[in-house]
């Protein structure tokens, strides 16, 4: 049994987590990285030009900072709206919240947080303009911001990560309470005094 609900969480972990990480992360080819923000030249507009078999797009967004910011759900860090033709087609708040922190290299040890901006899914071709701007988390020193682009960018099945955080919870309850009923270790015959070589109870051999 013990095997089994292993199998259960794990197939949970899987679907729950894994699954919508690498579909947001690596689905599709990423179509470039675009420079948003430094502290040099402050926030800039990002334009680039589309194509319909460009879509959907997966808008990703990396943002280094000189020291890990303190993240509340409530507040945002960034803001970004896509636009083409005068017409709004992606706004989001990011708060950059549940992300790992990464290295861009050893040699740029500052830690940089992804988030996903969402989906454009409906692509007609022209240019399109990507407007970063400070949200009202104002505690966060910001380093770069940058902007990725990734073509034919898939979306995780809505279903699968409340599945899969289900399967973990079994599997983890059921491997718990396997462990418990196993009982503690098998006893050592070692452990007992050596039987009486005289009087009663003595030993024959």
């Amino acid at each position: 049994m013990r095997f089994l609900f292993l199998v259960i969480l794990l197939a949970g972990t899987g679907l729950g987590i894994i699954y919508p990480w690498a579909t947001t992360n690596f689905s599709g080819h990423e179509i470039g990285t675009y420079r948003a923000y430094d502290r040099a030249g402050g926030f800039r507009p990002v334009e680039v030009a589309l194509a319909t078999a460009d879509a959907p797009v997966r808008v990703l967004v990396d943002l280094t900072t000189l020291a890990p910011p303190v993240v509340k759900p409530a507040r945002a860090i960034l803001t970004i709206t896509a636009s083409t033709s005068g017409e709004t087609v992606l706004a989001q708040a990011l708060n950059f919240i549940d992300t790992t922190p990464r290295e861009r290299s050893p040699q740029l040890p500052d830690p940089i947080f992804r988030d996903d901006a969402g989906l454009i899914r409906d692509v007609q071709p022209g240019t399109y303009r990507f407007v970063v701007g400070q949200g009202d988390a104002d505690n966060v020193q910001i380093q770069r911001v940058d902007i990725i682009l990734r073509s034919g960018g898939g979306e995780a099945d809505a279903r699968a990560q409340p599945v899969g955080f289900s399967l973990m919870a079994i599997g983890f309850i059921g491997l718990v309470l396997s462990l418990r009923r196993g009982g503690g270790r098998p006893e050592n015959p070692n452990s007992q005094p050596p039987a009486p070589r005289w009087g009663r109870g003595a030993d024959k051999s």
